[in-house]
């Protein structure tokens, strides 16, 4: 088996190119899957969704792994970010 990292291309449309800002994340789980839910959240407004991500724990764990390393990497180059922002708990329906 070869270690050989092979390089993934991906293909985007311009719409999913441009992005969504978020500054809000709300996540839950079933045994089999997790959910997170990108929001805006804007003073006096209710947050609005704007993207809704479900995935395999498997999946979930290695996108956990992939953005330790990338906040790793972010703080050696511009320093440590801070944690001011507000957890809340997010009721299950």
């Amino acid at each position: 088996m070869s270690n050989e990292v092979k390089e993934l291309k991906l293909e985007i449309d311009k719409d999913t190119a441009k992005g969504q800002y978020t500054n809000m994340a709300l996540i839950a789980h079933t045994k089999d899957e997790f959910i997170i839910d990108f929001a805006f959240a804007y003073p006096g407004q209710s947050p609005l969704v704007s993207s809704r991500v479900i995935t395999s724990p498997r999946h979930a764990m290695a996108f956990l792994r992939s953005l330790e390393e990338n906040i790793g990497r972010y703080e050696s180059q511009f320093g440590k970010i801070s944690e001011s922002v507000q957890q809340t708990k997010r009721s299950q329906n």
